[in-house]
């Protein structure tokens, strides 16, 4: 028997020689900074890993007060392999943030945003804090102590921003305070309004890419070589992903995600609770500020701050153009760019010392 009449069905109806032809054709700059272009397909394999551990995990998990904990204990203690499973989909999605933050930051310093381009850094942003509210929607689904807690205070800071904050707070909660309410409602975020999203933008910024091809820095634009994305940049790929199951694995292994303790919305919160690292720079941040700023509330001003650089995060590229009109507009951006970088590692780093 042959598999020819169903490969000539195929080709009828998918064209799949076409897409292979544009495979072949399509090329990949060569030079010194090529290595920044691998982090973001290391990032959509994360992804990837982030939907099947998930859909394993969903087979078990029941999103209510009552059950949740006790789920996600069973999961851990009677599922075949299902702390593994919990922990590599842990671990890849702390791993995905930062192969992500990674990401935008060599975008960001290769200027790789500018025209064509100011649509795909746009989209890139968009799945930047989608990434960042699926951890925030995750971090509360096992029903511990610690995420419990750690919601309710980051819920209290999304209240106190002006004018919206009571909405929004009680939008995120399902009422005012933290109950199986908001458990439901994080779950349907986490499992499929933010994963449907995720997918029309990673759809989009894909394609993006896809259309205008890889960016090449200005110092390079005179002397650099090609490379075939089909084999070679995608087995290169290849060696990365596998590399990355294996640095999974291994930590998944050796220092396997804990469950902690039931929440109880009775019990004190516990002393020295934290946030997840990727929002710890901002936590701290909002510890330095004085409770009073002349005659505002200090965490307000902390927070406007915090919105409103993601606000100029988002239209950077319309802001930061024609260098040869402005030639002291690289460096400044540069240097911003630098100073954001060690403000997070700084903050991060001191946050966890604290």
């Amino acid at each position: 028997m042959t598999i020819e009449p169903f490969k000539n069905w195929l080709e009828e109806r998918l064209s799949l020689s076409a897409l292979a032809q544009a495979a072949k054709k399509k090329e990949v700059p060569l030079h010194r900074q090529s290595i920044w272009y691998y982090f973001g397909g290391m990032t959509l394999f994360l992804f990837v890993v982030q939907v099947v551990t998930g859909i394993l995990l969903l087979l078990y998990y029941r999103p209510s007060a009552e059950n949740a904990f006790e789920s996600v204990q069973f999961i851990m203690t009677e599922v075949k392999f299902g702390w593994l499973i919990r922990s590599i989909h842990s671990w890849s999605a702390n791993l995905m943030i930062l192969t992500l933050f990674i990401h935008m930051f060599s975008v960001y310093f290769m200027r790789a945003y500018n025209r064509p381009r100011e649509l795909t850094w746009v989209t890139g942003v968009v799945l930047l804090l989608l990434s960042i509210t699926f951890g925030f929607s995750g971090y509360l689904l096992p029903w511990n102590t610690v995420s419990f807690f750690a919601t309710k205070v980051g819920t209290d800071i999304a209240g106190v921003v002006p004018v919206v904050g009571k909405t929004a707070l009680r939008f995120l909660r399902g009422g005012d305070e933290v109950t199986g309410a908001t458990l439901t409602r994080f779950f349907g975020f986490h499992v499929a309004v933010l994963p449907a999203m995720a997918t029309v933008f990673l759809g989009i910024h894909v394609l993006l890419v896809q259309l205008h091809g890889m960016h090449v820095p200005a110092r390079y634009e005179q002397n650099y070589r090609r490379m075939k994305f089909f084999p070679n940049f995608l087995m290169r790929d290849l060696i990365g992903w596998i590399l990355a199951i294996g640095v999974l694995a291994a930590l998944a292994a050796l220092f396997p995600w804990e469950l902690g303790v039931k929440a109880d919305a009775f019990a004190p919160a516990p002393a020295g609770i934290k946030p997840e690292w990727y929002f710890l720079f901002m936590f701290q941040t909002l510890k330095y500020i004085p409770a009073r700023v002349l005659v505002f509330d200090g965490e307000v001003i902390g927070i406007l701050f915090f919105m409103l650089a993601g606000a100029v995060l988002f239209i950077i590229p319309f802001i930061n153009r024609s260098p040869e009109k402005f030639p002291h507009q690289r460096m400044i951006f540069t240097a911003l760019g630098v100073v954001a970088v060690l403000y997070i590692v700084v903050m991060t780093i001191i946050g966890y010392l604290a």
